[in-house]
């Protein structure tokens, strides 16, 4: 059995307990679906109904050991899980120790992109069903330990699809355009909102078909793979965001979050 078949079944395992407020647990990465209560009307949350019941859907935060993660008045305990590694060559040095002017350009180009994922549109209403964004292979799962040349780096946080050069990249949900950009390790970037702090986002591209304010339909072209930013060649780096916290992208294919309020 895959290592993703095991996280979806032990997330539908977490979910079907039915925890009490004060003993919650999901999975680094995941997602916890909870019917709304007291404890989380205060808090900014995504939701969905299914069976007339208002479930709140929230992002857990990968981590690497055991840590209890603060939502609204809950607690919710979170559990680490070996997603595996991921070992790459960069030749071009210049992208892996950088001069003084690149750090800060990184630094600002990070601090515009966290100040997005500050956006909680409620206009917006995440269906949680998205499509596959970009037809071709998956090349590197969310979740595994970084080495660059053999360094360590930050893990893993996304999904990578690989495809030919200017392959289209669809929007995977209905959204609107919130950031766009040709950033140091992005490349050509966009940051979709698909409302009540549900966030996508898409690096390397090879052109931008979309601008800052336009508002997206699910499948619709947004832009075209290609290798801009800090590559080892042309791929889709998929990224999605819950409560600002990088989930791992694959939870929103194929209905699986829908498939958690199933067992309730």
């Amino acid at each position: 059995m895959s290592k993703l078949k095991v996280l979806f079944i032990l997330g539908l395992i977490f979910s079907l307990h039915g925890f009490p407020s004060d003993h919650l647990e999901g999975i680094s990465g995941e997602v916890i679906v909870l019917p709304v209560d007291e404890d989380l009307n205060e808090a900014k949350f995504a939701s969905l109904t299914a069976k007339d019941i208002n479930y709140a859907v929230i992002g857990l935060p990968y981590v690497n050991q055991v840590r209890n993660f603060k939502f609204g008045n809950k607690y919710i305990r979170v559990i680490p899980f070996d997603y595996g590694e991921s070992r790459i060559t960069i030749k071009d040095q210049s992208k892996v120790l950088l001069n003084e002017v690149d750090k800060n350009r990184t630094f600002s180009e990070s601090r515009i992109i966290n100040n997005a994922l500050n956006t909680h549109s409620e206009n917006l209403n995440p269906d949680f069903d998205f499509i596959i964004p970009v037809n071709g292979i998956v090349s590197s799962r969310y979740g595994k330990k970084r080495f660059i040349n053999d360094m360590p780096r930050s893990p893993h946080l996304a999904l990578d699809i690989a495809a030919p050069e200017g392959t289209p990249v669809y929007a995977p949900s209905n959204g609107k355009v919130i950031q766009t950009g040709d950033y140091f390790y992005s490349g050509n970037y966009i940051m979709l909102d698909h409302g009540m702090g549900l966030i996508s986002s898409y690096s390397h591209l090879n052109s931008i078909n979309v601008a800052t304010g336009d508002n997206i339909k699910k499948g619709m072209t947004i832009g075209n793979v290609g290798s801009t930013g800090r590559v080892t060649g042309p791929h889709l780096h998929w990224s999605v965001y819950l409560n600002k916290q990088r989930i791992n992208p694959e939870l929103l294919l194929d209905q699986r979050i829908l498939l958690k309020t199933s067992n309730f």
